[in-house]
Formats: structure tokens, sequence, C-alpha cells
């Protein structure tokens, strides 16, 4: 393991220039204090767990020192927004310290959010608040531990810089990891700025750091967009699959590499509701969680038109045309598994969707249905859950169904059936009022309870001793929370 001062430093994107981004300083916060910390991100970095409660750890992720090979930038990018295009965003309140990589060759960015003013802030102040800095960095664990493609997170750093959105709230910083913060956006921006010798230099910038395999095929830049379109259809089918929404799906909240990042109003379901959305700022309802899936295709499809200097037309249709077709594979496999079936029928597309439409006119909690059909035979199962539904003939009909399709999938035992449902069931999730307990406590100065939740949420598909208060449904109060963009 690494101490702190003995990161290796191999900054790629900086050395594309400043065509791509701009050196910016952070800017230091007031009395920088660790709120969390995450040792499985820390390994990713070959960092000894005890360097987080060094006084430099939090010096250096609070944005008072610096390591002489680091580069801090802030990258440049556009996107749509809501469904319009908006020029020239970029990281307004991030920047990219610099590339780690680890013993395994593994190159890891470093992310700084709420690192103060850059060029990109527009109106903004160039800081996060600690309410937002905790809900990402438990959500980028959280997704991660339930094996959906996402950002990771180290730590939290807490502060007393005054930091003002509705009212006066205290600024933060989260250092998130990915192998890379391109988005759809940065391909967007020099598309519409008519930067060709730029937007040529991205592309193989991309093709040959994160998608090398493409490089040996006949198209290279068609495979790379082949490869996106197959990441990003099987990320936003485990969305669907565990009830995750990400609720602003811009293009420039769009990964190069198809994981989940740059959280905001997020929100996993509570009570089942396809039509559900999560973002207070979301009027219309664009992002809904039933929407998720044709949003993908949307900025999916802006992503190709950015890539027409390199690919024809008609192969980048061809190509988004595979999107639903894998979307659905991946979603319905998911699905079968989390039914505890292992072999296919083509009725089973119909056995899902049915079980849905009863959930959501019933208010079933998504989480503990499924988990709790896994803990007994699916006679005991569904004998046990059907009081959960409004439409009992409705449910009973379904749950025929269910057990036929059951016995046909093959003899298992109980604690087989247990054991392989409770792998892909979570037993804990990052609900909304969980993460709202932990952002009260440690806006009063105690940071026991987000530790206490992070370390719940790194195991949640295992039973976890003394925790069954974060396995219940929530409270009334606590399925209604209105969570906006504001950070």
């Amino acid at each position: 393991m690494k101490a702190l001062d003995e990161l290796t430093f191999d900054n790629r994107f900086a050395r594309l220039g400043d065509a791509f981004s701009t050196h910016v300083l952070p800017e230091p916060l007031d009395e920088p204090r660790l709120v969390v910390v995450s040792n499985a991100a820390m390994a990713l970095l070959d960092l000894d767990p005890a360097a987080a409660e060094t006084p430099v750890f939090a010096e250096l992720f609070g944005g008072h020192k610096l390591w002489a090979q680091a580069q801090p930038r802030a990258m440049v990018y556009s996107g749509h927004q809501f469904g319009g295009y908006s020029p020239q965003l970029g990281d307004g309140r991030g920047l990219l310290l610099g590339e780690v990589y680890n013993q395994a060759g593994e190159h890891w960015d470093l992310h700084l959010k709420g690192a103060g003013l850059t060029p990109y802030s527009r109106m903004g102040d160039g800081r996060a608040v600690l309410r937002s800095s905790i809900r990402e960095f438990l959500a980028s664990e959280a997704l991660h531990a339930l094996g959906i493609p996402s950002s990771r997170a180290v730590c939290v750093i807490g502060s007393n810089t005054p930091v003002w959105r509705e009212k006066q709230e205290r600024g933060a910083m989260v250092l998130r990891l990915a192998h890379s913060h391109i988005r759809f956006g940065h391909f967007e921006y020099f598309y519409y700025t008519k930067k060709p010798e730029q937007q040529k230099e991205l592309a193989e910038h991309v093709l040959s750091l994160h998608y090398p395999e493409c490089m040996e095929q006949p198209e290279p830049y068609l495979a790379m967009f082949r490869e996106i379109v197959e990441r990003n259809a099987e990320m936003i089918a485990k969305w669907q699959a565990y009830g995750f929404c990400h609720g602003v799906m811009n293009t420039d909240n769009m990964s190069i590499l198809g994981i989940t990042f740059d959280f905001g109003p997020f929100a996993f379901l509570d009570d089942f509701d396809a039509h559900f959305i999560c973002n207070h700022s979301d009027h219309e309802g664009r992002y809904s969680f039933s929407n998720q899936v044709p949003i993908g295709q949307w900025n999916l499809s802006a992503l190709a038109q950015a890539l027409t200097p390199f690919i024809s037309v008609d192969a980048l249709k061809e190509t988004l045309g595979l999107y639903l077709p894998l979307y659905q594979a991946h979603y319905l496999d998911l699905m079968r598994r989390r039914l505890g079936l292992t072999t296919a029928e083509d009725d089973d597309q119909k056995l899902v969707e049915q079980l849905l439409k009863l959930m959501q006119n019933s208010g079933v909690d998504y989480t503990l249905f499924f988990r709790r059909l896994g803990d007994e035979s699916a006679a005991l199962a569904v004998a046990r859950l059907r009081d959960d539904f409004v439409d009992l003939a409705g449910f009973d009909a379904w749950a025929e169904q269910y057990k036929a399709r059951v016995e046909r999938d093959g003899k298992c035992s109980e604690a087989q059936r247990r054991e392989r449902m409770h792998a892909v069931n979570p037993l804990y999730i990052l609900r909304n009022y969980l993460a709202q307990n932990a952002i009260a406590a440690a806006e009063s100065g105690d940071y026991s309870e987000v530790r206490r939740l992070h370390e719940v949420l790194s195991k949640p598909f295992e039973e976890q001793a003394g925790m069954e208060q974060y396995a219940q449904r929530p409270p009334d109060w606590g399925k209604h929370l209105e969570i906006s963009c504001s950070s």
C-alpha cells in the first residue's frame, strides 16, 4: 500500500492542451475535515486506508495542498440540457486534479468536485454543499456495490466555508474516480464549434486510451461507437431493473465509458411507479423513470450526430438500432434472475410486465418485494406477499403463472433458491430518507450515520446483524422528498 506522497501521475488528458481544458487551482475550504471515506475506492489507488486519518488527507482534498505532479484542469464541453443545446458548459465547479495509475496499470482520474470557480462556472460559485457531496459519495459507492457501472468516490471533505443556495449551507468537496470524465458533450462541443482538428484529436484520445481493442477493427470509430451503445444499453437496463432514477440525463452528464456519473437529484424507487420523477425541476417529466430508456437512445443519437465527421450516417443509424434490442436482452436477463429463473421462455417478458403493472396499482415496495420473493419457496413467498396487493384476483392469477414457471425452470432446494435470488436482490438500497437522515446528522457535525450507511450499502445483498432499520419501508414523509439540482 502507498502513502499519499507516493501516487504516480500520468496526466494524459492535460497533455491535450488548452483547447480541451484550462489550468485552474482549487480554492481551499475553511477548516477542512474528513466526513466519510471509502476504503474500497482508496484501494483502487493502492492507498493505505490509514492515510485518510492524517491531517494532510483533508488538506489535499479540501484544496489546501497539491502534489507537484498534479495538473488541475477544468474541462470544457457542451451538451443538450432537457433537450435544448447549451453551447458551452464545462467543469463549473470541478477539477481534474490529474490521472494516477496503480500497480495494476489502471489509470484513474482524480476529480475534485466543489473546488471553486473556473472559467466555466457561468453564474455559479464553483462550490458544492455538504448534502449534495454526501449524496454523490453514497450513490457512487452504492451503485458499484449493486453491480451498476458507476464512477467511484473516495471521500467527502467538509468545512466551515459558507455557501448560499436556498439558504446558507457549508461547502464540501467530493473526490471521485473514473477511468475518464469525458462526456458525450465533449464531442458535441468540438462538433458544433466546427473545430475538426480538435474533434479528431479527442476521438483519437478516447479510441486509443479507452477502446484500444476497436483500433484493430476495419472501422475503428464505428466499432467504438457500437461499444458505447452496448455499454449504455447495459447500464440503463441495470438502472431500470434496480429501480434507479438518474434525474438529469443531459448529454453533458453521459459518460463516454457508459458509467453512471454526475449525481444530482437521483433516487431509487420506494413504491414501484413507472412514471416517477425524482427531479423537482423536471416539470415535464422528461427524465422520469420510464423515460430513461428512450432518453438513453436520444442521447446516443446526439452523440452520433457529433460523430458524423468520422462515421457514415447509415452506419450510425444501423448501430443505434442495436440499442433497444440490447437493452431489452440485458433487462430481461436480469429480471429473470431477480425472479429466480435460470432459463428463458418466450412469455417471460409478459410475466415481468404483468407483475410491474400489479405493483404500480398497489404501491408495492419494489426492492423488498423481490427480496422477500426469494426468502422461501415460490408458493410460500407469493402467499406471504399477497396482502401487499390491492387487486387480489390479478395477483392470484399472476402467482399461479409464476409458480408454474418456477416449476418448469427446474428443481432446486429452498436454500439454493434463497442463495441464488438473494445474490441479485438487495436488502439495502440508498433510499432518499436514509440519505436525508445521514445528511441531517452530518450537518450537525455527526458523521457517524453517513459512515454507517455507507458501510451497510457496501454489502447490499448480505443481511447484516443489527441493521434492520436500513431494510424497512420508508415512513410516509420519506416517500415524498423533493430533490432539486441545487447543490
